[in-house]
Formats: structure tokens, C-alpha cells, sequence
């Protein structure tokens, strides 16, 4: 039996955490939004993937359908291997 996160909860955790980021902007200017949420999602993805495979890179990047080798810069990038 195969398990799945619905993406309506994670949309709406991402449209409440930017809610409440337009908010506490109080006039000033945002940063770039997509980048920052980009980030702010893709690194906990990540790091979840790669506790599930058990820190085997090629395990992650199938469970995640994506190359390895993207997989090991995304993870680079985020600090997670040196």
C-alpha cells in the first residue's frame, strides 16, 4: 500500500506561510517570493528524501524523479554534503 501526502495541505501551508509573510511586510518591499519559498520547500525535501534512503544519493533521486546528478548540486547547494 502506497502512501501520499495530499498536495492541497501542502498548498495550503505554503499560501497561509505567504499570508501571513505579505502581512508582517508592514510597506516594506518583499524579497523575490520564488526563490525564497523555492528554498524554503526544497531543502527539508531533501534532507526528508535522503533520511529515507538512507543517504544513498541514487535512491533519493529516484524517490524524488530526478537525475542524481541534479540531486548531488541541489544538495550541495543547500549544504548538506560537502
Amino acid at each position: 500500500m502506497s502512501v501520499t501526502i495530499n498536495d492541497n495541505e501542502i498548498a495550503v501551508c505554503v499560501r497561509k506561510s505567504l499570508e501571513i509573510y505579505f502581512q508582517t511586510l508592514d510597506g516594506e518591499k518583499p524579497c523575490p517570493i520564488y526563490e525564497m519559498v523555492i528554498n524554503s520547500v526544497e531543502k527539508p525535501l531533501l534532507e526528508t528524501a535522503m533520511h529515507y534512503a538512507n543517504g544513498n544519493q541514487s535512491r533519493a533521486a529516484e524517490l524524488l524523479g530526478i537525475n542524481r546528478n541534479t540531486l548531488r548540486s541541489r544538495l550541495l547547494k543547500h549544504r548538506l554534503i560537502k
